[in-house]
């Protein structure tokens, strides 16, 4: 019915060069869209998406039939099961909103440090890092940003705190998904006995831990600035360095799926047993202010990191940042009635007495912590291998061809993201949906209400629906039309240099796909042929395209969208892009550097 097509990487002239010109387009629209003309992110997708369709056909020789086909996969990839897990994520939190038990965890996160900088690592750094390990594909993002909101952050600040922290623990994401991926496309590309999950898992836990030690100082300083990393940096480097130890003993010497599992939980209990001896000197109050965009600066004084007009400091005017739930009856409280602790220094311990929060009792609390419990359980449960290896067969999950769609790669072999696998039991998103319901039963919400959060979901969500969509479409189109692997052949052709590129390649892939394991899936085998081909160690270069890959994330369009969507701020992805972009350049600089130290004797010893 639709013409074959096969893959060629130097269409334009059988020049690798000019043909990246070409395959460079679409990825170029679509952050110039974003990050300069500061497009909504599902008009700057739609348009992305158009281009890299006309590069497909009129360059790359596509048929048109086809490369609507691969587009359709693509949207539907999106939505299944990326979309289904971050709808349903967030319907879950609504209904800790709906019931008022957010509030109750509020207070309890802020009885353990009232101080928001310490929020953000509890949070986003060491909780993040717990629903990377369990479910990942966005899942993190879209829980960590909401409580970070609940907690009193900006909107685009709570975004970028959610979306730096989660780096370091994307690579072992998903039960250390990403690397069981990269074990099985890199075991037969070249003949190296070291290329399995365990030993990858082993050099990936060599290069992200060191990163891990970084990001809680990155959180601190997008948080508060210079005066924040001064009076927290404690709290940041026993989170780093706990994780980071963590992350390498368990890698290396325990289990590579639970590596995250293992890092997260010990460095949550560290910063818990550091706050009962240590706290900061002071604790300003950063809260999104609800009554005028200047009060929580002048509360604070100059040192502050946003002017008084950022976009930061919301008034309650404004119907695009209202609460991410969007909750119609769920009114904004005031700061007192929270029990919200105002500025608080360590001399004035009496004033914090006589000012004491609102006081939960202990099974109301034990309420709101109760759907993240049952978030982890239910994963855990999924996760044991038995069960695990059950789900994954029929019918529980069902792989089937794309209908219509036949695409030969450039080694001659059909590509095997023709194939769709439809999990609809074992999927995360259904996974939560029954998390969903325990929520509902445990927190008291009526089933009528639930439904209507979970309806009201969906509408919120709707332009981060239509933008996930359209840049896995787009994803899909670069990918099974060449133009991806134009650009990966056109840096593969540095030679010994591309030991510093290898990771740029990995952070390429996350930020088109949004996702390490996609990334791996694309670049694996080229990283290890190309390593092999330049004499340099393909363990070495496989284990950086993961490593690179999870700086891409933070800048990927699919999770702009869904952070900016959960705080209640879809349209400003753009500002969320410049924001983020910097730190993710720097961290990839960083990343690079690493590897190829690594590549010489300075740093050779750390490769296995």
């Amino acid at each position: 019915m639709f013409e074959q097509f096969t893959i060629v990487t130097d269409p334009v002239g059988g020049s690798v060069a000019l043909s990246a010109i070409f395959a460079a387009l679409p990825l170029l629209t679509l952050f110039l869209l974003l990050g300069v003309l500061r497009m909504r992110a599902w008009l700057a997708g739609l348009i992305s998406l158009g281009v890299s369709l006309a590069v497909a056909i009129a360059v790359y020789s596509m048929p048109a039939g086809q490369a609507l086909l691969s587009a359709t996969e693509g949207a539907a990839f999106g939505f299944f099961p990326i979309l289904w897990i971050v709808v349903n994520a967030i319907w879950v939190y609504n209904l800790t909103v709906v019931s008022g038990h957010f509030d109750v965890l509020r207070r309890s996160m802020e009885r353990v440090s009232p101080d928001m900088r310490i929020q953000a690592i509890i949070v986003a750094f060491c909780f993040g890092a717990l629903l990377e390990a369990l479910a990942g594909f966005g899942t993190p993002v879209a829980v960590t940003v909401v409580m970070l909101m609940a907690l009193g952050f900006p909107p685009l600040r709570a975004a970028a705190v959610a979306l730096i922290a989660n780096t370091a623990p994307v690579a072992f994401g998903a039960l250390a998904t990403p690397i069981v991926t990269l074990g099985t496309v890199t075991s037969g590309a070249v003949a190296d006995p070291r290329l399995t999950t365990d030993t990858l898992g082993a050099m990936v836990g060599r290069q992200t831990p060191i990163l891990a030690v970084i990001v809680p100082l990155v959180l601190v300083a997008v948080v508060d600035g210079r005066r924040g990393v001064r009076q927290t940096w404690p709290a940041a480097i026993v989170a780093g360095l706990v994780f980071g130890l963590a992350q390498f003993v368990a890698s290396n010497y325990i289990s590579v799926p639970l590596t995250d599992i293992i890092a997260a939980l010990l460095a949550a209990a560290a910063v818990v047993l550091l706050l009962r001896v240590w706290r900061p000197t002071e604790s300003p109050d950063l809260h999104a202010s609800p009554a005028s965009p200047t009060s929580a600066a002048l509360s604070v004084g100059a040192d502050r990191p946003d002017s008084p007009s950022s976009p930061d400091s919301p008034t309650t005017t404004d119907p695009s940042i209202r609460s991410a739930a969007g909750q119609e009856g769920v009114p904004e409280r005031d700061a007192a009635v929270e029990g919200r602790p105002q500025p608080v220094r360590a001399s004035a311990s009496a004033d914090v007495a006589t000012a004491a929060p609102e006081r939960d009792s202990p099974v109301e609390v034990l309420r709101a912590y109760g759907p993240y419990l049952i978030i982890i359980l239910i994963f855990s449960i999924a996760n044991l291998g038995p069960v695990k290896k059950a789900l994954a067969a029929e019918p529980w999950t069902v792989v089937f061809p794309w209908p219509g769609l036949d695409v030969i790669g450039a080694n001659g072999k059909p590509l095997s993201s023709i194939n769709f696998t439809f999990g609809w039991l074992p999927a995360a998103g259904t996974l939560m949906i029954f998390a969903g319901i325990l929520t509902a039963i445990v927190l008291r919400v009526r089933p009528g209400a639930a439904v209507r959060a979970y309806g009201r979901t969906y509408a919120e969500l709707r332009h981060a629906i239509v933008t996930v969509m359209a840049v896995l479409a787009l994803a899909y189109v670069l990918n099974q039309s060449g133009q991806t692997a134009t650009l990966g052949e056109f840096l593969a052709g540095a030679g010994t240099a591309f030991v510093f590129l290898s990771s740029i390649l990995g952070w390429i892939g996350v930020a088109v796909t949004g996702s390490d394991t996609s990334a791996n899936a694309l670049f694996g085998a080229l990283q290890v042929q190309t390593a092999a081909q330049a004499g340099l160690d393909p363990l070495l270069l496989a284990a950086a395209n993961s490593s690179g890959g999870v700086l891409g994330k933070m800048i990927s369009p699919q999770n702009l969208a869904i952070a900016a969507s959960a705080v209640g701020m879809a349209g400003k992805e753009g500002d969320l892009f410049r924001r983020v972009v910097g730190w993710s350049l720097i961290l990839l600089l960083f990343m690079c550097v690493l590897v190829t130290l690594q590549a010489t004797p300075v740093l050779g010893w750390m490769v296995p």
